[in-house]
């Protein structure tokens, strides 16, 4: 890792990231100020050491990813070592305007600095209808306490020129008569603009609940067709939908790193 981080020092921008501190061993001398930039790397001689860096942080990330469940259960040294390898591969992105075709198609959750419901545009929508950042915070992490019961196994993202779907496998706690857990899958569209060599405008549209393990619920929910016309519900209460903003700043065959308006980051693989 130390040598990966000293090879590619040069690239380095200042993150701004809630999970964890700024890694130890970044040299203020070479972190540019200001406001991350989408990078693309360049040049015959570098693109070839660049490609190699590129594979041995992957590698890295995907192990981390692995061993702490995508970043949830990570100590301090390893949160670190994430941040300089997310960062480094966001200055060493290959693809140049990353928010078009290259980031279509489905990708799985693999890595996440913030709580991974947060990925969702359900929950964006929420975070950019807050007026501050501490207030959104307060909110997630209330609900995550709140639902501490509660499992979160696959998060899928299915992106396509005008719209993104999410998906989000829940396994909620034990609810009372029932001796089993409730499965089911929370699928919420938004709509997607381009406004930005790497940034996508969201706007949410619906959200419903599909595929649980309880068969009348189950045949409810597919007989009903039931959807949470959750845009409609902020316009009339806000008059407009929160618009969320998403930055890819890195994407590449297998890999796509993107992050939200607090600068949190979600790392999908190709699904």
């Amino acid at each position: 890792i130390a040598v990966l981080v000293e090879e590619v020092d040069h690239h380095h921008h200042t993150p701004q990231l809630l999970w964890g501190g700024a890694p130890s061993d970044y040299d203020p001398d070479s972190v540019m100020s200001g406001e991350r930039s989408l990078s693309v790397a360049s040049g015959a001689t570098a693109n070839e050491d660049d490609d190699q860096i590129r594979e041995d942080l992957k590698k890295e990330l995907m192990m981390l990813a692995s061993v702490t469940n995508r970043g949830e259960y990570t100590s301090k040294e390893e949160r670190d070592i994430v941040i300089d390898m997310v960062t480094q591969l966001e200055a060493l992105n290959p693809t140049p305007n990353p928010a078009m075709s290259a980031s279509e198609g489905d990708w799985d959750l693999c890595l996440s600095s913030t709580q991974f419901f947060r990925s969702s545009p359900f929950f964006l929508s929420i975070q950019a209808a807050m007026p501050n950042i501490q207030m959104s915070d307060n909110f997630f992490d209330l609900h995550d306490r709140a639902t501490t019961a509660s499992r979160i196994g696959r998060v899928r993202q299915r992106v396509s020129p005008n719209t993104l779907v999410s998906e989000v496998d829940l396994e909620v706690g034990m609810i009372p008569g029932m001796p089993f857990r409730v499965k089911g899958t929370v699928v919420t569209t938004a709509s997607k603009g381009i406004v930005g060599d790497g940034e996508w405008e969201l706007r949410i549209e619906n959200t419903k609940v599909k595929g649980s393990n309880v068969p009348l619920f189950n045949q409810f929910l597919d007989d009903l067709q039931f959807e949470l016309p959750v845009g409609d519900i902020y316009t009339n209460l806000m008059q407009q939908v929160p618009p969320v903003k998403l930055i890819t700043y890195y994407v590449d065959e297998g890999i796509r790193i993107t992050r939200d308006s607090e600068d949190n980051f979600y790392v999908f693989t190709r699904a």
